[in-house]
């Protein structure tokens, strides 16, 4: 126990103070390629942990790559030592001479080291098995005007791992679209594997920029044999237009944009309560889905509309983006008539021959008919005379007329017959006014309404909305007495502002294409409750008659 404890202070005092004292790097080839990387590594000799060399100050003259750290702890002959390593890949897109800085770690500093950059030969490129060609749909674009950027890397060898970098440009947005795709092709004899990229350039601010085209670094088998490889693709440079200043509205620069719409049914002549589906796409060039204008369309008195979720999307085609914004609307209309919905314009900037354009709907009349459910009232009969006309037999005419005299007590009969249809008049006109009196008070419910409130309950309990909506539309009838428009002269006589939302919460889940919640039961207790009340006023006003 004792040769233990002492054989521990042993090693105790043998151990250094461990603390880093030095901090070194190198690169793993000088001079280099340009467009080729080489490994930059950092290495202390300790175990760092909190702490870790700063690699931002080389984005300035390198693409830098990932940096991986490892640690190693060594006991020699029961001496300690620890290292702490960094590793990064770096390469430069210009031949030069360069200077890698120092770094500091833990207060501890390196040397900086000065690197050689040579540039590569065409015949090299040329015979490269591996290379980057890129491209952007036009050498200029205006602001905001979305181009579209294509990278396509070129193998010749098996590819076993590799990282292709994005593009970069100053003052721009730059996405990718899609999945990259792979295919194969054919170039002097030799058969390339083809990764393609393409990206969506959106410049912001005007000027001259340059698109620095992505670096790829992986390895690839050659022999039987593992070989890291790498590739730099061509900058391309792009000249950025500014927005017109006389240019008003919202910008929308594009080459193409058309506005179309479609109607279902087709025909301009419908009845009353008849849907109408209004769907209009606006199509663009050269811009991105969030750029698509919404199309707000003016309110038609005596047509409700119900907007749908307007859907909008982009594709690229023939090296060129397109945009679409689809937006459908259901209308309704609820009275007859003629009706003109107004001319529908978009402003556009044609980037073609750099002016302003618009892509309009024409305006559009159609005609609303009665419904051919309204009760149609039966024309009035013919007056009929109590004199003969003068297209009478002549033989009544032929005939002579006799002139006979009126005995006395028939006068006295009719004048006594007079003043008793006189009295009862009086007494009927008296009697008329009490039910007047009564009837001025406001009628939005009868008493007999229990029997349609009853069908009202058992569609709701049954959530069949047309089964409601149909019970509804009778029992407005029964209310109001008028067969046209029944359900609004309801609505017109309840007052009701809750009332009113449920009901067009109900025709908005009938005639739009979205699904609509509706409270149906809300609907039969509000009309249940102004019956109620409505009953209680009328009891009042007769209480009050008949004291």
């Amino acid at each position: 126990m004792v040769m233990r404890l002492i054989c521990c202070l042993l090693l105790i005092s043998a151990m250094p103070s461990w603390a880093i004292t030095q901090l070194q790097a190198s690169v793993d080839k000088n001079p280099v390629l340009a467009g080729e990387f080489f490994m930059l590594s950092i290495s202390a000799d300790d175990n760092i942990k909190d702490d870790q060399p700063d690699t931002s100050v080389l984005l300035k003259d390198f693409v830098v790559g990932r940096t991986t750290v490892s640690t190693r702890t060594n006991i020699i002959n029961g001496s300690i030592s620890k290292h702490t390593n960094w590793s990064v890949k770096l390469m430069t897109r210009d031949a030069g001479n360069y200077t890698i800085p120092a770094f500091t770690v833990a207060g501890v500093s390196s040397d900086p080291i000065e690197l050689k950059v040579a540039q590569r030969s065409q015949d090299a490129e040329q015979n490269n098995d591996i290379f980057i060609k890129a491209s952007l749909s036009s050498d200029s674009l205006f602001v905001q005007e979305a181009g579209l950027y294509t990278v396509k890397l070129y193998l010749a060898k098996e590819l076993l791992d590799g990282n292709l970098s994005t593009p970069t440009m100053p003052d721009a947005q730059l996405s990718q679209i899609g999945k990259q795709a792979e295919d194969y092709e054919l170039i002097d004899g030799k058969r390339y594997l083809v990764i393609t990229r393409e990206y969506l350039v959106q410049p912001q601010k005007s000027g001259n920029y340059t698109i620095q085209a992505p670096a790829f670094q992986g390895r690839i088998r050659q022999d039987y044999r593992q070989l890291d490889v790498s590739a730099l693709g061509e900058d391309v440079n792009v000249e950025i237009k500014p927005i017109p200043n006389d240019y008003q509205g919202a910008w929308l620069p594009s080459e193409l944009v058309s506005l179309d719409e479609q109607w279902q049914p087709e025909d301009d002549t419908v009845e009353v309560g008849t849907p109408i589906t209004r769907t209009l796409t606006l199509t663009a060039l050269g811009i991105t889905k969030e750029q698509l204008p919404d199309i707000d369309l003016p309110e038609i008195k005596g047509i409700r509309s119900y907007p749908d979720e307007k859907e909008n999307n982009h594709l690229v085609r023939d090296g060129r983006v397109i945009s679409q914004q689809t937006a459908s609307y259901a209308l309704l209309p609820q009275l007859p008539g003629t009706y003109t919905l107004p001319e529908v314009s978009v402003p556009w900037y044609n980037t073609k021959i750099n002016r302003i354009s618009y892509a309009t709907l024409p305006a559009r009349t159609i005609t609303v008919t009665p419904s051919s459910n309204d009760v149609v009232p039966p024309p009035p009969a013919a007056p009929t005379s109590a004199l003969p006309t003068t297209e009478a037999p002549s033989s009544l005419t032929s005939q002579p007329i006799q002139v006979s005299h009126i005995p006395i007590w028939l006068v006295i009969v009719s004048v006594i017959g007079y003043l008793l249809w006189l009295i009862t008049l009086i007494l009927w006109l008296r009697s008329r006014s009490v039910r007047t009196t009564v009837s001025s008070q406001p009628k939005v419910l009868k008493k007999d309404s229990s029997t349609s409130l009853n069908e009202l309950k058992k569609a709701s309990k049954n959530n069949d909305i047309n089964a409601f909506y149909q019970a509804l539309n009778r029992y407005a009838v029964q209310q109001t007495k008028q067969s046209h428009s029944a359900i609004d002269k309801l609505m017109l006589d309840v007052d009701n502002i809750q009332l009113s939302q449920h009901i067009a919460k109900l025709q908005s889940a009938l005639y739009s294409p979205n699904s609509t919640e509706v409270d149906l039961a809300a609907i039969v207790n509000l009309l249940e409750e102004q019956r109620n009340r409505q009953s209680k006023s009328q009891q009042a006003v007769l209480k009050g008659l008949y004291k």
